[in-house]
């Protein structure tokens, strides 16, 4: 499975891209959107967090893990979510939230695209995800690490991770000048 570093910066990097790229408006789209779409790529593994209680009750690791939090439900709930408030803040004018500009119904957007980007990257790369749980036991996930070699296996997600971070600093670097920064 994708490490942290990889779920929060793949889901900035496409949070990122849909405002440089499809939005066009910064003020419409601020840079905290991206930041919580950064976030919620790894909020699914919080079900991690719960098994360090679990386990103290004789669960699993694989009892936890990728269930609950790791179902479409959660992303189509923020969703719907983001669909109902838009429908209110419309009937009474689009209201902002703080200085920044930014709509509660797009924060709610940003936590489903994070969170849906999470669980693409899970059933991706590496094992397999279980989409309407627990509902059906269908699970998915194409696995794609069962194509490396063997002894590449354990090198393959820590250089992903790495890979993925040095593209952020890089665009970062060159979109919004990170060196006058530091």
């Amino acid at each position: 499975m994708p490490q942290v570093v990889f779920h929060i910066v793949f889901a900035m990097l496409v949070a990122e891209f849909i405002r440089e790229y499809i939005v066009k408006n910064k003020k419409k789209f601020p840079i905290h959107y991206v930041f919580i779409a950064g976030i919620a790529g790894i909020l699914p593994d919080l079900d991690i967090a719960a098994f360090w209680i679990l386990y103290f009750f004789g669960f699993t690791l694989s009892e936890v893990h990728r269930t609950f939090t790791h179902t479409l439900f959660v992303p189509i709930l923020f969703a719907l979510l983001a669909l109902i408030s838009w429908r209110f803040n419309k009937r009474d004018n689009t209201r902002e939230i703080g200085k920044r500009h930014m709509t509660l119904h797009n924060i709610f957007l940003m936590i489903a695209l994070g969170w849906f980007i999470h669980l693409v990257l899970d059933a991706t790369i590496a094992g397999v995800v279980r989409p309407f749980y627990p509902l059906l036991d269908f699970a998915v996930g194409l696995n794609l690490i069962n194509y490396i070699p063997e002894a590449l296996r354990n090198l393959f997600i820590p250089s992903l991770d790495a890979a993925i971070f040095i593209l952020w600093l890089c665009w970062m670097e060159y979109r919004h000048k990170l060196s006058r920064v530091l």
